[in-house]
């Protein structure tokens, strides 16, 4: 039996992470066991994924199989794009340049601001009274 090539690469966005596989295939998503459109139903977050996919012109040639979790969605579309622009730089390094050229391959460092005592949120405070 042949073993089949596969790359690794873990993405981060938000509180979200996303563990991604990608091997030679024919461009199939595989997210917590549904596929791409009924994972994200929105357009705007299947573009985000199939970013770096695309701009590698690498869309058809490999299969993605993840699994996401923590966060929201839009963290989530956000730390798969990151987790397969990382397995992509793991399987062809000449592609680094142009993914790094166009801002994926640098994590998204933004996070939800922790709350301070004496406030109700991070930055909300309670509400004033005179008397």
């Amino acid at each position: 039996m042949e073993e089949q090539v596969v790359y690794w690469g873990t993405g981060k966005r938000k509180d979200a992470i996303a563990r991604v596989r990608i091997k030679p295939g024919s461009g199939e998503y595989t997210l917590n066991g549904k596929k791409l459109e009924e994972y994200f139903p929105r357009k705007t977050h299947q573009i985000l994924v199939k970013q770096p996919l695309q701009l590698t012109g690498t869309i058809d040639q490999y299969d993605v199989i993840a699994k996401l979790e923590g966060g929201g969605v839009s963290g989530q579309a956000g730390a798969l794009r990151h987790g397969i622009t990382l397995a992509l730089i793991e399987a062809d390094e000449t592609l680094r340049p142009m993914l790094k050229s166009a801002g994926l391959v640098t994590r998204d460092s933004r996070m939800k601001e922790r709350r301070k005592y004496g406030l109700k949120k991070a930055r909300k405070k309670p509400q004033f009274s005179k008397r």
